[in-house]
C-alpha cells in the first residue's frame, strides 16, 4: 500500500490498483496496471505500483489526484519492493538479483545494481538504500548505487523501514523486529 497525503492505494491481484480516501474509506477510483501488482511507493505527486507478475517485471506510474496511466516502466524479473528517494524510484527484482532505479519525473532507467542475494524489501534513510534479502541486508548510496554496506544476520528479513534514526528489520517466518 501507499499513502498520497490524502489517500490510500491499495494493489490488489486484480490487476488494478484501488485508492480510498484514508480520512473514511470511501472508494474513489480503481485504476489498471500491470499484472499482479503487490507493492505502491508515492512519489508525492504520482503513485508507483510494482507489477510483479509475468517473465519481465514493471512498475507503472499513476498521477495520484486522478489515476492517470503515466506510464508502465520494465525492470528485472520479480520486482517486490519500492522506495522513493526524493529523486528517484527504486526497486527491488528479487529473481534477477538487482535493484533497479528509475528517474521519478519520467520513468528513465537510470541504473541497474547487482545484490549479494535476491533483494526484497527497500527502504530510504536521507541518503542511502537499506536492501533486505535472505539473511543478509545491504546499504547502496542512492546517489550513485554504490554498496556502502553488508551486513550478515541470523534471520532471513524481508521488510524494512526508517524512522528518521534508525532502520528497522522484519524477520521472515519469526516474530522478530531488529533494529541498526
Amino acid at each position: 500500500m501507499a499513502f498520497d497525503g490524502g489517500n490510500i492505494w491499495v494493489p490488489s491481484g486484480s490487476n488494478t490498483v484501488t485508492k480510498l480516501r484514508a480520512s473514511d474509506g470511501t472508494l474513489l477510483g480503481t485504476f489498471t496496471v500491470g499484472y499482479s501488482p503487490i507493492t505502491a511507493a508515492c512519489d508525492g505527486a504520482n503513485v508507483w505500483v510494482v507489477n510483479g507478475g509475468g517473465s519481465t517485471g514493471s512498475v507503472t506510474k499513476l498521477r495520484a489526484s486522478d489515476g492517470k496511466n503515466l506510464g508502465t516502466f520494465y525492470v528485472g524479473v520479480a520486482p517486490i519492493g519500492i522506495a522513493f528517494d526524493g529523486a528517484n524510484i527504486w526497486v527491488a527484482n528479487s529473481n534477477s538479483g538487482t535493484v533497479s532505479k528509475l528517474r521519478a519525473s519520467d520513468g528513465t532507467l537510470v541504473g541497474t545494481f547487482n545484490t549479494p542475494a535476491g533483494p526484497y524489501g527497500l527502504a530510504f534513510d536521507g541518503a542511502n538504500i537499506w536492501v533486505t534479502g535472505a539473511p543478509y541486508v545491504y546499504e547502496l548510496r542512492a546517489s550513485d548505487g554504490a554498496q556502502v554496506g553488508f551486513f550478515s544476520l541470523q534471520t532471513n528479513t524481508i521488510g524494512v523501514a526508517f524512522d528518521g534514526a534508525n532502520v528497522w528489520l522484519a524477520g521472515l517466518n519469526i516474530n522478530a523486529v531488529e533494529k541498526m
